[in-house]
Order: C-alpha cells, then sequence, then structure tokens
C-alpha cells in the first residue's frame, strides 16, 4: 500500500459505521487462515493463491476502470508493484498457503501476527533507531515466538520444517511491508493493491505450475468446502476485507485501525478451534498471550509515541499499519 507523505485527517463517519468496519477486518482477515487451511485440503497451494490473487487482483481493476476511467501507473511504479506484491502476497501469503498443509490455521495466525516484530528489526537493519522500549516488545515478542516454536509442543503431524515457513513468510511479509513505503508505487492504495495482487498470483500460477501442481489437481476430487474457501479468499478476504479496510483509513484515527494486528490472531485461534477442532495447548496460549502483547504494545507506541522515545517516520509507521491481503 502507498500512500501521501503524510496521512490524511479521517474524515466524519457515525461511531457505528467505524466498528462495522473494524470487525469486517477482524472477522474476515482472521477467518482466511482458516479458509486457506480448508482450500490446500484439496487445492494445490500455489496454483490455489495465484488464482485467488490474479482473480482477486483483476476483478479489483476491472471494477476501478469502469469506475474512474483508464489506470495511471508509470513503468517504475509497475516494478515497484511487482516487487511489493511478490514479497507480500507470494512471499508472504503464498508460503503460509504452502505451509498450512501440514501447520495449523492458528499456529500460522500467531507466527504471522509477529510481522511488526520483524519490521522493527529491518527498520534497524536499515539505520533507524527504534525507541528502548520498542526493542524490549519485540524481544518478549520473540520470546513468544520461540515458545510456539518448541520441538515436542505442537501437534501430531506438524514439523519445525512447516513452522519455520511460516516464519519466512512473515520476514518476506514484513520486508514488502517495509519496501512498500519507501518505493514508488500509485497513490490509490486500491490501484497499487490491485497491480500488486495480479502480478504476485500470475507469478505464483507459474511457480505452481514449474513445481508440477498441475499434475496434481483432480478435478473429482476438489471438495466442495476447498472450493467454497478458494472463493471467500477471493471475494471475501481479499475484496470485501481490503475495501473496508481502506474505507476505515479514511473514516477512523490510524490508531484505532491498527488494532486488528493484535485482534486478528485471537480470532484464527478461536476459528481454528471451533471450525477444524485444531489442539491448543498450554504452552501455545502463552506463546500467543506474549506475541499479542507484544505486537500490541509495538503498534500502539509506533503509532503514538511518548514525549521520550523517538517518533517514527511516516514510511514507518504505514510498514506497522500494512494490513494483510
Amino acid at each position: 500500500m502507498s500512500e501521501g507523505a503524510a496521512s490524511p485527517t479521517p474524515l466524519a463517519a457515525p461511531a457505528w459505521k467505524v466498528w462495522a468496519g473494524l470487525w469486517t477486518i477482524y472477522v474476515i482477515w482472521g477467518s482466511t487462515y482458516l479458509a486457506i487451511r480448508i482450500m490446500v485440503r484439496t487445492v494445490p497451494p500455489l496454483l490455489g493463491a495465484g488464482l485467488r490473487f490474479a482473480v482477486a487482483g483483476a476483478l479489483m481493476l476491472a471494477v476501478l476502470r469502469v469506475r474512474r476511467g483508464p489506470l495511471r501507473i508509470t513503468r517504475r511504479q509497475l516494478l515497484s508493484a511487482a516487487v511489493v506484491g511478490t514479497l507480500l502476497a507470494a512471499g508472504g501469503n503464498g508460503l503460509v498457503t504452502v505451509a498450512e498443509q501440514d501447520v495449523p490455521s492458528s499456529l500460522a495466525a500467531l507466527l504471522i501476527a509477529s510481522v511488526p516484530l520483524w519490521v522493527v528489526v529491518l527498520r534497524a537493519l536499515l539505520g533507524e533507531h527504534p525507541g528502548r522500549a520498542t526493542f524490549a516488545g519485540v524481544g518478549v515478542g520473540f520470546v513468544g515466538v520461540a515458545l510456539l516454536l518448541l520441538p515436542g509442543e505442537q501437534p501430531a503431524g506438524v514439523t519445525l520444517a512447516g513452522l519455520l515457513l511460516v516464519v519466512v513468510a512473515a520476514i518476506s511479509w514484513a520486508t514488502g511491508s517495509v519496501a512498500s513505503g519507501r518505493v514508488d508505487l500509485p497513490d490509490d492504495p486500491l490501484v497499487s493493491t490491485g497491480f500488486q495482487m495480479t502480478i504476485a498470483g500470475l507469478l505464483m500460477v507459474v511457480a505452481g505450475a514449474v513445481a508440477g501442481e498441475l499434475g496434481d489437481i483432480h478435478w473429482g476430487g476438489l471438495s466442495a468446502e476447498s472450493l467454497g474457501a478458494f472463493a471467500y479468499l477471493i471475494f471475501i478476504g481479499s475484496i470485501v476485507a481490503y475495501s473496508a479496510y481502506t474505507w476505515l483509513l479514511q473514516h477512523a484515527p490510524v490508531s484505532r485501525v491498527s488494532t486488528y494486528a493484535y485482534v486478528n490472531p485471537v480470532i484464527a485461534v478461536f476459528l481454528g478451534w471451533i471450525v477444524l477442532s485444531e489442539k491448543i495447548t498450554a504452552l501455545t496460549l502463552v506463546g500467543a498471550a506474549v506475541i499479542v502483547a507484544s505486537v500490541a504494545f509495538i503498534v500502539r507506541h509506533e503509532i503514538a509515541p511518548t514525549a521520550d522515545e523517538p517518533d517514527a517516520s511516516a514510511e514507518d509507521r504505514r510498514a506497522l499499519e500494512r494490513a494483510p491481503v
């Protein structure tokens, strides 16, 4: 997502509409991990994720084209959209989709919740100097991640390799989030996201074909549940939720909108437990609490820093607010 140099002042909107928008992204983005887990039961992961984003992105661009006329984008912006989309949708969501063949949706969501922690690490590597309190929050958050990765504490069938793949996805997502605030992208976030999703989706389709997933498609074996989850991810998880998110950025304080970062994993854990009967151990709950608390602290601290802490740049705050797609 690319925005202007300064965040616009939120437009006045009734409180009930703001809360309706918030609960829309809370529930929908919290449920996408569950939908992915169901989709990959019978749909090859890279092809499924690729088609999800390619179709959602193409539909979004088509609607924008009809409503607004020609969509203007320079070659440089198109290249930037390709890079950011690859890091976010392909490297982030694509790897999560592959990993969720073995990793429960609740664990995947909790590990992806560490994205704001990785954003702070990347800022430090780029020469930024987050405050001591922020680094302390990151340290506590990574303790929670370590608890989730402890050998022997995961449900049967969950491999360390699968969990680490989700961690790599979180790092890729964080990298794309940081990059999105530092490269030349279209000013309109919907146009930018449409191109990012379309390009990344096509890339994943090609990757899936190269990996031999075309031979893994058995049309008679595609379950109604998997196909329903696939459609849900396209129309609800991508298009509806992101439209609500964009509306919220225009009508609510960023500090309130960014609460999705620590509400979504809680909803994902609950849905994984209630719908798929995913096992939740005491250690998982402890790790979840540590990660969610640290992310809540970091997001609020970086968006509204205290007087004795350095303020994050506008780009860095947008990186922390970068929404999943």
